[in-house]
C-alpha cells in the first residue's frame, strides 16, 4: 500500500477524485469548488470591516478554509512521510535546458536557482516571483476565480464565463511558458 502511496497517482485515479469533488460539494452542502476566494475570506476575517470589499458574511464560508488547511495537510504529509528516497529523475533535455539557464539541478522538484531566498533578491528572482505572483493574483480577482474554480467547477456547471476564462488561463500559461519564460530566465 505504501508503495502505490509512494508514487504519482495515474491521471485516470486522480482526475475522476477531483472532479467527483464537484457533485459531492453541490449535493452536500451547494458548496462552490474554487481555492482563491479564501484569500478574501482570510481578510475579511482579519481586516475591519471599513472596506467595503471585505464586508460580508465569511464565516459562512469557513469551510473553505478547513478545505484549504486539509490541502496544506495533506501536503505536508505526503511530503514527509510518503517521500520517495531516490532522487528526482530529470530528463535529459531538461536537463541541458536548464543548463542554459544557469540552473543547477538538485535533485529537487524547484530549482534553487529560482525558488530560493537568494534568488528572489536578482532581477530574474523578482520578475518571477514577485511580478509574477501578482500578475496571478490580478488575473485570478479579474477573471472572479482561478483555474481550479473555473476549469473544475464552472466548466463542469456548462457556464461560459469560466469556459472563456480557462481559455485564457491556458493561453497566457502556453504562452509565458514558450514565449517570456526563457527570455526571462535569460536575466
Amino acid at each position: 500500500m505504501t508503495d502505490f502511496l509512494k508514487h504519482p497517482w495515474p491521471w485516470y485515479v486522480a482526475g475522476p477524485l477531483i472532479g467527483l469533488m464537484v457533485p459531492a460539494l453541490l449535493l452536500i452542502g451547494n458548496k462552490h469548488f474554487g481555492i482563491s476566494a479564501n484569500l478574501r475570506h482570510i481578510c475579511a476575517a482579519c481586516i475591519p470591516a471599513k472596506i467595503p470589499f471585505f464586508q460580508y458574511n465569511w464565516r459562512k464560508e469557513s469551510w473553505n478554509l478547513f478545505f484549504v488547511a486539509g490541502i496544506f495537510v495533506g501536503a505536508v504529509i505526503a511530503s514527509n512521510l510518503l517521500r520517495d528516497p531516490d532522487p528526482l529523475v530529470i530528463a535529459p533535455a531538461l536537463s541541458e535546458e536548464m543548463d542554459s539557464y544557469h540552473l543547477a539541478q538538485t535533485g529537487t522538484l524547484l530549482p534553487a536557482g529560482l525558488f530560493s531566498w537568494n534568488s528572489l533578491l536578482t532581477l530574474r528572482g523578482l520578475v518571477i516571483m514577485v511580478i509574477g505572483g501578482f500578475l496571478v493574483g490580478f488575473g485570478t480577482r479579474y477573471a472572479g476565480g482561478c483555474t481550479s474554480g473555473h476549469a473544475i467547477l464552472g466548466l463542469s456547471t456548462l457556464q461560459w464565463p469560466s469556459l472563456v476564462a480557462t481559455i485564457m488561463f491556458m493561453a497566457g500559461g502556453f504562452i509565458t511558458a514558450n514565449l517570456l519564460l526563457p527570455v526571462i530566465l535569460k536575466l
